[in-house]
């Protein structure tokens, strides 16, 4: 038997860092989950308190999208590295990088973590962890998952950064004293399950290969070479996993039950749906939001109230543009990308599709479609490969050596000349400059912290004769 190397940290060590109100599991019981880092961690009796001695915390963190990719990559990667860091001083902690308010929204993997019984009461969210206070308490070290350019509001956090881990081109140098792995495959949990497959046997159960083995499949549409997603290295470790559990659902289930829980957005309001999946880009005055929409253009712009809702949307959260990209798939799991970018300014809205359209690395092959309203140019995307991942980086450039001036206006600046008030202020969210969060958190009780955390790992549901952890 593995004896852990790590302790659970007792209430006065996560007291403050970690907000969690009290620790109610919406309902759902708390199951047992061993493969989360906490189930070895929890001792005979509790450890003393290490505060007074600088406990460490190593956070993985996902990224701000906190699709399923993210999500499991994070959950999956800090479970590994719990398992296999002998000696560590610190305490590894998956956070999945969205407020805990916005988890509804993520459908799939609220679908998938509760069927491999893992509650929402047992994560840990972004708005419930100070990143900001660990970090200037030099505490935090930082895994980045899925992602390796981290939002301006958390640039500070960059020094923290020990290891990335993520499938898509590197924008930036991190140097020698880092741990880097990019490579261009379909689904960053390719790579941790990569990581995790080079580790000890036992540490691979039933549970965390289902997590692994339904994610690739969803990000990589199934393993058809018709959506242009799959790389040889997704297959591999799919198939791996499949001879290491054959009981594993067979791939159209799983692929078709998780694509219909993404995709399903009855009862979502716009501001919803453009929330369910979405980046956030800044750069000097200037604030572009860039979602995913599962639906068709055609179904997004039919979408009751739509022309009121796009600038309400991005006046409530202080964004200057939004570039909403819609993917929607054929019969044989072909994708269909539409785009459309949204701007009160003129001057701004024509500079984000100049560069859209003229986009060489990779060329969007974009073929401008009827708008409903003048504030919104659509198209028609060509390039079905071209997926968000690929379309960050000319953005962020644009945003990055462009400068506002240049474009002819600031941030809002038109939007206020027309509607005659001024943006809202900053919202309090993590993924924009000046965030509430650098001001603190509110204070909670040791007791209730410690209630949520101790409730990570008890027993563990499965079917019969799935391997269990020795």
């Amino acid at each position: 038997m593995m004896e852990p190397s790590l302790r659970l940290w007792t209430s006065d060590q996560v007291a403050g860092y970690l907000p969690l109100g009290t620790g109610s599991v919406r309902g759902f019981p708390c199951s047992p989950s061993p493969w989360l880092p906490w189930s070895s961690l929890l001792p005979a009796q509790r450890p003393p308190d290490h505060v007074q001695h600088h406990q460490e915390v190593h956070v993985v963190l996902g990224n701000e999208a906190c699709d399923l990719d993210s999500m499991v990559s994070a959950l999956t990667l800090a479970y590994y590295l719990t398992q296999t860091a002998a000696g560590a001083r610190a305490a590894i902690v998956p956070v999945l990088n969205i407020p805990r308010t916005e988890f509804p929204l993520r459908s799939e993997s609220i679908f998938l973590l509760r069927e491999q019984g893992i509650p929402d009461g047992c994560l840990i969210f972004r708005d419930e962890i100070d990143l900001v206070m660990l970090h200037r308490a030099g505490l935090l070290t930082l895994t980045l998952v899925d992602h390796h350019i981290l939002p301006s509001g958390d640039a500070a956090l960059e020094e923290a950064v020990i290891e990335v881990i993520d499938h898509r081109p590197l924008e930036r140098d991190w140097g020698p004293r880092r741990r880097v792995t990019v490579e261009p495959v379909g689904s960053c949990t390719t790579l941790v399950a990569e990581r995790v497959m080079e580790g000890p046997p036992e540490l691979l159960d039933r549970q965390t290969a289902a997590l692994l083995h339904g994610t690739i499949l969803l990000d990589c549409v199934n393993l058809a070479p018709e959506a242009r997603k799959v790389t040889p290295k997704d297959a591999r470790y799919v198939a791996l996993l499949e001879a290491r559990f054959p009981d594993l659902p067979a791939r159209d289930i799983i692929f078709e039950t998780l694509q219909k829980a993404k995709f399903d957005v009855t009862g979502l309001t716009t501001e919803q749906v453009l929330q369910k999946d979405l980046k956030v880009l800044s750069g000097d005055q200037l604030i572009v939001a860039i979602s995913a929409v599962y639906m068709t253009l055609e179904e997004f712009l039919q979408r009751p109230g739509l022309q009121h809702d796009l600038p309400t949307f991005c006046q409530q959260h202080s964004y200057t543009a939004l570039v909403a990209m819609t993917i929607s798939f054929g019969e044989r799991h072909e994708p269909h990308r539409q785009l459309a970018v949204y701007s009160p300014c003129a001057r701004l809205r024509a500079t984000l599709c100049s560069a859209l359209e003229r986009a060489s690395s990779p060329p969007l092959d974009l073929s401008p479609l009827p708008s409903p309203c003048p504030d919104l140019c659509t198209y028609r995307q060509g390039n079905v490969a071209a997926s968000r991942k690929k379309v960050l980086p000319i953005l962020r450039e644009l945003l990055l050596h462009g400068g506002p001036e240049p474009w002819g206006c600031r941030a809002g600046e038109e939007a206020m000349a027309e509607d005659e008030a001024l943006l809202p202020p900053t919202p309090m969210n993590s993924l924009v400059d000046d965030c509430p969060l650098a001001r603190g958190l509110p204070a909670l009780s040791p007791e209730a912290v410690f209630e949520r955390v101790s409730r990570l790992a008890v027993v563990r549901p499965g079917p019969a004769g799935s391997p269990e952890k020795k």
